[in-house]
């Protein structure tokens, strides 16, 4: 991730020309932000991140005959490290909870403001998720296998908060804030997490969280409200 005073550097991949272009326009001109390249397919995309460095891409799920989340594998198999935002005019459900399953750092969808797009991936690059909540509630079906919390292993009073605060999409520093405790405590408590989980990534704790908590959804804030901290 870039210090605070580097550019974030992003690769639209979307096969809509006009929507790619509109979109690189307007975050060319946002401060701290720098689109390095478009790309109209997966193999344009793949050939980019070999040739520059990226921060985050935006990618829509829908490129023609290919779908976004092909994408996916392709760049963890070739060790991109970066942040992934899916930005599309829709996914089914069964295809928000595998994106989720896989990783995707947040699902924007293309009809919300440019304006919006642009705090999602400064909230992207500083740790958060970004979910719509309604989006989060229809997809998580419990499942056995992979992030399934065993009876022993019950989650403690501090995971269930800090899983909470993941839920709203806070970064680790606004969810010591809200509990009082240390940036390092909140990451020590991740880490517990993540351990007793088998999660990997923050996207793939939201989902758990869900399965395991669907009660930590009733009271979350929607995401196209203000946040906690804004």
């Amino acid at each position: 991730m870039p210090n605070a005073a580097a550019e974030i550097r992003i690769l639209i991949v979307d096969d809509h020309a006009l929507f790619r272009e509109s979109v690189a326009r307007f975050l060319n001109g946002e401060t701290g932000f720098r689109v390095v390249e478009l790309s109209a397919s997966i193999a344009e995309a793949i050939a980019v991140l070999r040739e520059h460095p990226v921060d985050i891409v935006l990618l829509d799920f829908d490129l023609g005959e290919r779908e976004g989340g092909q994408f996916l594998r392709v760049a963890e198999e070739r060790g991109f490290v970066g942040k992934i935002l899916i930005v599309t005019a829709g996914v089914d459900d069964a295809e928000a909870s595998d994106l989720i399953q896989h990783g995707v750092s947040g699902i924007f969808l293309k009809h919300k403001s440019t304006t919006m797009l642009a705090e999602s991936i400064r909230d992207v690059m500083a740790g958060k998720v970004w979910f719509d909540q309604d989006l989060l509630r229809r997809v998580v079906t419990p499942r056995a296998g992979v992030g399934t919390v065993s009876q022993r292993e019950r989650f403690t009073t501090r995971e269930h908060a800090v899983l909470s605060g993941v839920l709203e999409g806070l970064a680790n520093k606004e969810i010591g804030g809200r509990l009082a405790v240390s940036e390092s405590s909140v990451k020590a408590t991740l880490q517990q997490l993540f351990s007793k989980t088998g999660a990997r990534t923050r996207s793939q704790l939201v989902r758990i969280a869900l399965e395991q908590f669907p009660e930590l959804t009733a009271n979350a804030p929607r995401r196209s409200d203000p946040g906690p901290g804004r």
